[in-house]
């Protein structure tokens, strides 16, 4: 499947979801990325999601979305943990084409800037 989207061009916009759930494997993955164990790993970088036993990223505030994953780099975009990021982000967006993408690239072109990005302010 071909893919219709490049992230390097986009300013994180999945990275802005509220709730970017993590799992066990992918709480295991940031403890051993950062050479702790998985309960501080879970403490540090998650919280309590919506769900009973649901954990999500903790975020940091961004100029663009209000919030964003706390290991956006916030100057560069990119993500700061990509090697250990959770397997919801490694799969995102799973069918070839990124809906925010396909937007941003159309309104791009219709404000002849090709760094436009939509903000909540």
């Amino acid at each position: 499947m071909a893919r219709h989207y490049d992230c390097d061009k986009c300013p994180a916009y999945c990275c802005s979801y509220a709730r970017i759930i993590v799992e066990a494997d992918d709480i295991e993955r940031l403890a051993d990325h950062f050479g702790i164990g998985a309960k501080e790993a879970s403490k540090q970088f998650t919280v309590k999601g919506e769900e009973k036993g649901e954990r999500i990223l903790r975020h940091q505030e961004d100029e663009h979305f209000t919030t964003i994953c706390q290991f956006i780099d916030p100057k560069t975009r990119g993500c700061t943990i990509y090697e250990a990021r959770p397997a919801i982000c490694r799969e995102f967006p799973g069918k070839g084409r990124c809906g925010y993408y396909d937007f941003l690239t159309f309104e791009r072109d219709a404000q002849e800037d090709p760094d436009w990005v939509a903000t909540t302010g």
